[in-house]
């Protein structure tokens, strides 16, 4: 007699099924990622926001007064209520004014001459090579952070009579949802 042997092998159908289902998980372990790094910004910036707000309140202590810029006027133009964008020449202007303020940096070389009160992380700055001079304080998200004092100029502007300090947490102007949100709902601030 002669005898038979089968071959077990997969067929073509069980091998598109299993990639499939690889395909399927490998999404949705990119896509919890992506929102894991996200909240981890998201929670960093709350926490550098704070940490700025306890040290502009030291300045306010020793000064009596918080961070203006008197000289450019560049913490009373930038208004949270209309501006958005936080690659405009306001936000880092403002930022690196309130950099060399806080960080006793009169010159924005990254060298402290004079009293800090607060000391900023490199990857807080912009640009990240350290040899280049600042020209912002970044966010998580790559962008400047947002100082005004414009409420204090204009009763009109701004949303605390004090400072308005926010991140845009690297969201656009722009919004699908219905009704649309303001930009501001998604930004993480101090009002």
């Amino acid at each position: 007699m002669a005898k038979h042997r089968t071959h077990s092998a997969f067929t073509v159908v069980e091998l598109l099924i299993v990639i499939a289902i690889i395909l399927v998980l490998a999404g949705l372990i990119l896509a919890t990622s992506g929102y894991v790094q996200t909240k981890g910004k998201r929670s960093r910036a709350e926490a550098e926001i704070a940490a700025l707000s306890t040290a502009l309140e030291n300045y306010k202590a020793d000064n009596g007064i918080y961070p203006i810029d008197t000289a450019n006027g560049t913490t009373n133009t930038l208004d949270a209520r209309v501006m958005f964008d936080p690659t405009a020449a306001q936000y880092a202007a403002a930022s690196v004014f309130l950099y060399k303020e806080l960080s006793g940096d009169p010159t924005g070389n990254r060298v402290p001459t004079g009293k800090s009160y607060f000391s900023f992380k490199p990857n807080m700055l912009l640009p990240k090579d350290q040899a280049q001079p600042v020209v912002a304080i970044a966010d998580p998200f790559g962008y400047s952070y947002g100082y005004s004092t414009a409420y204090q100029a204009s009763p009109s502007k701004g949303y605390n009579p004090t400072f308005d300090l926010w991140s845009t947490a690297g969201t656009g102007t722009g919004s699908t949802a219905t009704p649309a949100p303001t930009p501001q709902d998604q930004w993480i601030k101090n009002w």
